[in-house]
């Protein structure tokens, strides 16, 4: 998963804060402690003492190396003995005194050996999250929210079913593509007129993906276009490749295309976008109010016909759902 840097540093922060309250905070208790019960304070200096007497004798011979060991370990043994006897006094719990990491597994360092603990995992995903949801509603789209009882039970012909038939049967592919994602996922084209729902499910398909760990970026095509812009032209401040992120991310979702200013410049960093991600094998979630027709129209042949040819195509029917609520409330 290629997290922005940005991200690696935030989560990095927050679990050395983590760690940093987590020691302060035994510390605190320890010297409440010793001040209710001076001679825990007396018992603590055994124990380092006994630590700083066994690391001198690395200088020492064996035989007299051993002795020194083993005395040192018997006074600290009995100190912690008798240390714990003093909070079973106070009735306190026998971990009282230790560090509680907010991760038990890695201690707060974000690493389990030599890999990411799940701890950093979860926090990278966090910000991926939040990351996603300042470019979209990603919070307010989730798939319980979608209601189908907004779509119409009239029968149309033109499809052989009505168009909320057709959005259960969308609803139901959409969250068992979310349930089984992974990086060799199809790529999905979402067809349709304004407000049938396609931001809505194309967003709660990659929240749900970015809570399972994967690296999913949602911009709309005018906004990918205009930072592609910057980037190839040398105006953009970023210290991160936002092409490489587009192409490289585990899914991309590229809203309302087709809404975006065509160029010659938007047509090729989109074939580059499609074909590179093809080529990757990695999925790419595309909606527009457009047509098949109007694609191949407006698109050149290289472009439609590897989006027509290569992405399950969700065609969605039916009146405005925006203009239904405001009709309603």
């Amino acid at each position: 998963m290629a997290y922005k840097r940005e991200m690696f540093e935030k989560a990095k922060q927050i679990i050395d804060k983590r760690r940093t309250d987590a020691e302060e905070a035994a510390e605190a208790r320890r010297r409440d402690f010793e001040k209710k019960v001076p001679e825990y304070g007396e018992l603590r200096n055994i124990l380092i003492r006994s630590v700083t007497e066994a690391m001198k004798t690395i200088n020492m011979d064996r035989e007299n190396a051993a002795v020194v060991i083993e005395e040192q370990k018997n006074k600290n043994l009995a100190a912690q003995r008798r240390i714990k006897e003093l909070l079973a006094e106070n009735d306190l719990p026998e971990d009282w005194l230790e560090i509680k990491y907010t991760c038990p597994i890695c201690s707060d360092t974000g690493y389990n050996e030599t890999k990411l603990c799940s701890c950093y995992i979860d926090l990278l995903k966090k910000a991926a999250f939040e990351e996603a949801g300042k470019k979209s509603p990603l919070r307010s789209c989730r798939f319980s929210d979608f209601r189908l009882d907004y779509y119409p039970t009239d029968y149309n012909r033109e499809y052989g079913c009505t168009s909320r038939e057709r959005m259960e049967n969308i609803l139901a592919f959409c969250k068992g593509y979310a349930d089984d994602f992974d990086t060799d996922s199809q790529s999905i084209l979402m067809l349709g007129e304004t407000g049938l729902g396609k931001t809505h499910l194309s967003l709660s398909i990659c929240g749900e993906v970015i809570e399972k760990g994967f690296n999913a970026v949602y911009n709309s095509a005018q906004n990918i276009f205009t930072e592609l812009n910057k980037e190839y032209f040398g105006r953009s401040d970023n210290s991160f490749s936002y092409e490489a992120m587009i192409l490289e991310c585990d899914l991309l979702v590229i809203d309302d295309l087709g809404a975006e200013f065509s160029t010659q410049f938007t047509n090729t960093a989109l074939y580059n976008i499609i074909n590179t991600r093809m080529n990757y094998s990695l999925p790419t979630i595309i909606s527009t109010n457009l047509s098949l027709k109007e694609l191949e129209e407006r698109y050149t042949r290289r472009i439609s016909s590897r989006i027509i040819g290569e992405y399950a195509v969700l065609d969605f029917f039916g009146k405005d759902i925006r203009q239904i609520k405001s009709e309603q409330e």
